[in-house]
């Protein structure tokens, strides 16, 4: 399978877009002939190109990789470059470049952008994983057969009554373009975004902390307990819980985790200190904490609470937001991939109210479009913004 990662570099390639990070990282992974293959079925299937790979010029086309790596290096940055190395990828993609100049310059926004369609799964403590389906009803047992959790449609609630005495853990994962609820053992209830991935006990045991680990976003509505804590990891933050309600959103990506407080109480403090060095940041209700993933700084400011929450109602709300943001929530919106060409308009700024429920990701481009002129082309689903 290839990541999302390889993919955005494959299309990047494919649109004269790529740089030398990108070109290194291909490099790297088409030394695997495994790779080779896959990549080759890949482009079959996502481009609808017939590759004539029995005789590439390899000659010709290491020149001409060689003189974009050249125009974009920077000579200060240490990466490992070689002719040899590049060869691999010179192989694959001679003829799809060829291609690509001469066919991808006719595809305009009219295309319809296809959206990937991935599944929601469930990791248990063994390993093992289950699909889980958004409208089904299904009990999820472990390995003995013991019931630990039953499905009622886009909602995993956990057995309250579950009598375990060693704590494990399950971890379920939500993939782009989707949205997910789960009741975990204590009745805390927690809403899951896209592209998000939730880490928890199948049983909070007693007198211990409830603890769980958050990559992406999610909306909490903790159930009060004096004696046991509860305490959301998001990468190198820590959030403490008073019984509150709250959003976090955690995504690798983003230079911020952001915490904004709905009701009752949380504080904030690096993860990563010393116990005895560890500082709470006590946030109000109506506020954010924005925790700087680079300088460890954390600093808290009143804001309207509905544009940090009202994803959980299908809508995405812009207010003064980088296009570069917008491009990635989009993306995990929508599961689709979005390349932007446009260097100046990353930076640029725009308000939009999108309710992805009812509009297509066709529809909200078609509206920048309209709006702000913004000129893309489509394949697949990938988007291609110039």
């Amino acid at each position: 399978m290839i990541s999302e990662e390889i993919e955005k570099c494959i299309t990047k390639y494919l649109f004269q877009s790529a740089d030398v990070k990108d070109l290194d990282l291909l490099n790297d992974w088409i030394e695997d002939k495994e790779n080779q293959i896959l990549l080759k079925e890949y482009v079959k299937t996502n481009f609808a190109i017939n590759l004539a790979m029995n005789d590439p010029n390899i000659e010709d086309f290491k020149k001409q990789l060689l003189k974009e790596i050249r125009k974009q290096k920077n000579p200060f940055l240490r990466y490992k470059f070689s002719i040899i190395k590049y060869v691999a990828i010179a192989i694959v993609f001679l003829t799809i470049g060829f291609w690509s100049q001469m066919h991808f310059n006719d595809l305009n926004s009219e295309k319809q952008v296809k959206p990937r369609t991935d599944v929601i799964t469930l990791e248990l403590e063994n390993g093992d994983i289950q699909v889980i389906s958004e409208d089904g009803s299904s009990k999820i047992l472990r390995t003995n057969g013991k019931r630990i959790a039953k499905q009622k449609g886009s909602q995993l609630i956990y057995d309250q009554d579950n009598h375990e005495t060693k704590i494990s853990y399950n971890t379920l994962h939500i993939p782009n373009g989707k949205q997910f609820n789960i009741v975990l053992s204590d009745g805390t209830k927690v809403h899951l975004n896209s592209g998000s991935t939730l880490t928890y006990p199948v049983k909070f045991l007693n007198d211990s902390l409830r603890k769980v680990t958050l990559v992406g976003e999610a909306y909490f509505d903790v159930t009060h307990n004096e004696k046991n804590k509860f305490i959301v990891k998001a990468q190198e933050l820590e959030v403490q819980v008073y019984g509150t309600q709250f959003n976090i959103s955690n995504y690798p990506e983003d230079e911020n985790t952001e915490v904004v407080l709905v009701k009752g109480s949380v504080s904030l403090m690096e993860s990563n200190k010393n116990t005895e060095s560890k500082e709470e940041f006590y946030l109000t209700p109506g506020f954010k904490g924005t925790f700087n993933k680079t300088n460890k700084q954390i600093i808290d400011e009143k804001v309207n609470i509905s544009l940090y929450t009202s994803w959980m109602n299908g809508n995405i709300v812009f207010r003064d937001a980088p296009f570069e943001d917008i491009i990635r929530k989009l993306e995990r919106s929508y599961n689709v991939i979005i390349i932007n060409n446009n260097k100046k308009l990353a930076k640029e700024t725009f308000n939009a109210t999108i309710e992805t429920k009812y509009e297509t990701i066709d529809q909200v481009l078609n509206y920048f479009n309209k709006v702000y002129q913004i000129q893309y082309s489509i394949i697949e689903n990938k988007v291609i913004i110039n």
